[in-house]
């Protein structure tokens, strides 16, 4: 999928940083000026790289936004693989690696999700964001089918895993656009977390997924 990827070496780690660094750049232009009015140059002089560095990253100005959007995915998909091996119910997982990846942390964590939340508001009236906002929804429901078969044992029908993972997509992108439209602070029952898990309780009343995985 797009965005923070698990990485090893040292040079995979010091461009992941990079591509971190353009994307929140890019994502603080974008959300004060729209993506319309920034070009790629303003991008690349803001995270302190040359042009030229900035397409060996992203093809577009708009791609530039991806790991800033799917680093929040990518870490609840994460957390959800992290529980495959807990004694709990699959909505007990669901729900505390959501409320995970949308709490954030530190001060760092705090800016990016209001970052997020100005692309969010920007996100349809812009077909280029709109597209890579869309390409990360389809990878996190992918992402999501593996974590959720792995917590859903081998037992598990098929179907019920891929519209379990499509369902809690769905609630998580529509907890965060909502919480988007608001001036909501991003802690709380407004908070992004607050309405997802408001989102994920209405959803997870199927059987299979209040079992214990073990």
């Amino acid at each position: 999928m797009p965005g923070l990827q698990p990485v090893t070496s040292l040079t995979e780690r010091r461009k992941a940083a990079t591509q971190l660094e353009i994307s929140r750049r890019a994502a603080e232009l974008f959300s004060t000026r729209g993506a319309s009015a920034v070009t790629a140059e303003e991008i690349a002089a803001a995270a302190g790289i040359g042009l030229r560095t900035f397409y060996r990253y992203f093809r577009t100005k708009e791609e530039a936004v991806a790991p800033l959007l799917a680093g929040g995915v990518t870490g609840w998909i994460a957390y959800l693989t992290e529980d495959a091996d807990v004694e709990m119910s699959v909505r007990g997982a669901i729900e505390r690696a959501t409320e995970r990846a949308l709490t954030p942390t530190d001060d760092v964590a705090d800016e990016m999700l209001e970052w997020t939340r100005g692309l969010l508001r920007t996100v349809h009236d812009e077909p280029g964001l709109h597209a890579v906002w869309l390409r990360v929804q389809h990878d996190s429901e992918e992402g999501l089918v593996g974590a959720l078969a792995a917590l859903m044992g081998p037992d598990a029908d098929p179907l019920i895993v891929r519209l379990t993972a499509a369902s809690v997509n769905a609630a998580m992108r529509i907890a965060v656009e909502t919480w988007a439209e608001t001036d909501a602070p991003t802690t709380g029952p407004g908070g992004p977390a607050g309405l997802a898990e408001r989102c994920m309780r209405t959803l997870l009343d199927h059987p299979a997924l209040t079992a214990e995985n073990n």
